[in-house]
């Protein structure tokens, strides 16, 4: 079986996306692993009410910790000049704003760029769709960070979702851990791949149609 990239260098070539100037929230998953790659000049925002936060403290610099600075992903993160806090409502009025880019986890993204984050299951112990609605539909630029097959080898880049809706029309860009796929109008753009996958085994991973861009090229970190 090929190697696939680790969730480490997924979340590291989503962070890639950003740039300085950017505000930019990290959902539960893949994507909260961003913020150790997060380019200096770009503001983390978390839903529980706090922007400009830093990279998140290892499991041996617990005695450091402040109990009270914790994000969404219940990861206690080192302050940074100029972070703030805020109360939810204010948080949500950012997330809805459209200034704030998202990456968020997936379940599913179809070609037209809906997305099914969330789960129904009652096998799922987490809350249902907690505000992954108000991050997908409100992000200034969308991009899913995801494996880019489910645990059954399922694809999950798929023509039309089979899972619940998130949101609809909104994703802008997927980084898997074998693929970059911009959304386009036109179908689904392979724009990358990872190291040692070539454009035809990305594809018999994939339910989705997939146009190879012409400057197709292997991923960088």
């Amino acid at each position: 079986m090929k190697d696939r990239l680790t969730d480490e260098l997924t979340a590291m070539r989503a962070a890639k996306e950003l740039a300085p100037g950017d505000y930019c929230n990290l959902g539960i998953g893949v994507p909260l692993l961003c913020v150790s790659y997060i380019p200096e000049g770009v503001m983390i925002q978390s839903e529980n009410g706090v922007i400009g936060y830093g990279p998140v403290y290892e499991n041996d610099e617990l005695d450091l910790i402040d109990p009270d600075m914790i994000d969404a992903g219940m990861r206690y993160f080192r302050p940074l000049p100029g972070m703030a806090f805020f109360d939810q409502l204010t948080s949500f009025c950012m997330i809805r704003s459209g200034r704030l880019i998202s990456i968020l986890g997936g379940l599913q993204v179809s070609e037209k760029g809906d997305v099914a984050i969330h789960a129904t299951s009652e096998e799922n112990k987490t809350p249902r769709i907690g505000g992954s609605m108000d991050l997908a539909w409100g992000a200034r630029r969308l991009i899913i960070a995801m494996t880019h097959n489910a645990k059954d080898g399922s694809p999950k880049v798929v023509r039309n979702l089979t899972m619940p809706v998130t949101a609809a029309a909104c994703v802008d860009l997927i980084v898997t851990d074998i693929a970059v796929i911009k959304v386009t109008d036109s179908g689904l753009l392979l724009q990358e791949f990872a190291p040692g996958w070539t454009p035809e085994e990305i594809i018999n991973q994939t339910e989705a149609s997939l146009i190879i861009a012409s400057d197709l090229k292997e991923m960088e970190f």
